[in-house]
């Protein structure tokens, strides 16, 4: 497999470690891309969105490499959980969640603008929370650091104290699937015509520009 130089358009060293598992090399430089939230549209089209925004800012400035954007959001029902505003809204999530199954997508955006390349794709993982105490969850939030991440949890940060199974792709929960990855990765190295899983439609395109006026926060249904 022969593939221009990698960068991991993301400052998650969660992303990156997982990416280091697949024994690739590449470097890290963090996007300065707005992350998009809009009531309007589903969990997988902002994951999509932001993927490719993330990686697009990258790309301008390497526009020869292959860039790799990734976005991940938690939901439950037409509920988004991104990260959590502070540690009451943390306790929210996690309140939420427990006791139901709900979903992990992760969008993920190969990106190499010199060569006009595109490859967008996404991936869900249904989690099913154990029920909680509010002892268990005080006890749970004081030992992760809920901030950075999508539905206030870590799985792979003792998950076992929340998670009661999962059904999908754990790695995809962490951040990353990386099994489809390291598929769309062989295969941008055997193919060399543009390939888009998902075509922009006219609604999407409202993601992926920089009119930041456009977008709002994301409001609970």
């Amino acid at each position: 497999m022969t593939l221009p130089p990698l960068i991991l358009a993301s400052a998650s060293p969660r992303r990156a470690e997982l990416l280091r598992g697949l024994g690739l090399d590449f470097t890290v430089v963090t996007s300065a891309a707005e992350e998009a939230h809009h009531e309007d549209f589903t969990a997988r089209e902002l994951c999509l969105a932001n993927a490719y925004r993330k990686a697009r800012a990258v790309a301008k400035q390497h526009p020869q490499a292959l860039v790799l954007g990734a976005d991940t959001l938690v939901y439950l029902g037409t509920t988004l959980y991104a990260k959590p505003s502070d540690m009451a809204d943390a306790r929210r999530m996690i309140s939420e969640l427990a006791g139901h199954t709900h979903q992990v997508v992760t969008g993920v955006c190969l990106l190499q603008l010199g060569t006009h390349r595109c490859r967008l794709f996404a991936e869900t993982t249904d989690v099913t929370f154990k029920p909680l105490t509010d002892a268990q969850i005080t006890a749970y939030l004081a030992a992760i650091q809920p901030l950075d991440k999508a539905g206030a949890y870590a799985i792979q940060d003792r998950g076992d104290e929340i998670v009661e199974r999962i059904n999908g792709s754990f790695s995809n929960v962490v951040g990353l699937p990386v099994e489809r990855v390291k598929h769309e990765l062989a295969r941008w190295g055997r193919a060399s015509s543009p390939v888009v899983e998902t075509t922009p439609s006219t609604r999407w395109k409202i993601l992926t520009t920089s009119d930041s006026s456009r977008i709002r926060p994301p409001r609970d249904k």
